[in-house]
């Protein structure tokens, strides 16, 4: 099979990794698993032999045939082809508690962000996403790698794990370096859906003050986003990535 790069496609060929997944994943008989983008099908027999359900979900119809073939025998595998960012997920996986992918790279950041309030009952991620990505999703305040994806997965999820990944484990072969990240689910904000539109606001003009960038996004005007970072004992010329998590949720109430 060709991978087809705008589709982000790498596929992954190297069975060793697989035994780290499924130690990062914490697979158990009973678990009902989801995974978006399992490409020629590698990772889906793997944990199809492991666990009581697997619902994937690719956007390649061309993989079709492959993949049919590939998942034969194995009743408890239900393919469904189309965007899971356009899809209802909690519907395609009924029952889901865990995300375990390979997941392509042009979807990895809003797939996950998207996850973590779409499916509420979600309760562990193991993902393959590019290492940068993989930095960005815990990292700490005032850093580079620190962004929206990093405040909404630490207000939601604690990170259990971290495995680099070569990037011989795929084919085509990429020009980055890929990782391995897990996480549990801690909790969900109440009115997250609003807590995201802050967050994302927020970052969206990252080298302007927080007010400006508020203001710019639509969300509010600066007189009030200064009086609401007035509220958190903040200075006025703060920056987004300043505020830790839990001060996107003192924010967002002080914006109400």
């Amino acid at each position: 099979m060709r991978a087809k790069k705008e589709l982000g496609q790498h596929f992954l060929v190297d069975d060793n990794i697989l035994g780290v997944i499924g130690r990062l994943a914490q697979l158990e008989e009973d678990d009902v698993v989801l995974e978006v983008g399992p490409g020629l099908g590698v990772l889906t027999t793997y944990l199809a032999d492991r666990v009581a359900q697997v619902y994937a979900v690719e956007l390649d119809p061309s993989l079709g045939p492959r993949l049919t073939e590939r998942l034969a025998g194995r009743p408890n595998v239900e393919l469904r082809f189309g965007d899971a960012l356009a899809l209802d997920l909690a519907e395609v996986a009924p029952g889901v508690r865990k995300l375990v992918s390979n997941l392509p790279y042009n979807i990895a950041t809003p797939l996950i962000a998207e996850s973590l309030d779409r499916l509420p009952d979600l309760e562990l991620w193991t993902v393959m996403v590019q290492r940068e990505v993989a930095d960005r999703l815990f990292a700490a305040p005032s850093t580079k790698a620190y962004g929206a994806v990093s405040v909404l997965v630490q207000l939601v999820a604690e990170r259990t794990g971290f495995h680099p990944v070569s990037r011989n484990a795929f084919r085509p072969r990429p020009n980055v370096d890929s990782a391995l990240v897990a996480f549990r689910r801690s909790g969900l904000p109440p009115d997250f859906r609003r807590i995201k539109r802050v967050v994302e606001a927020a970052f969206s003009h990252r080298r302007k003050r927080l007010a400006n960038s508020l203001e710019l996004a639509g969300l509010t005007d600066r007189a009030h986003a200064e009086a609401a970072i007035a509220l958190l004992g903040k200075q006025s010329n703060v920056r987004a990535e300043e505020l830790a998590p839990p001060e996107f949720l003192q924010l967002a109430e002080a914006l109400e």
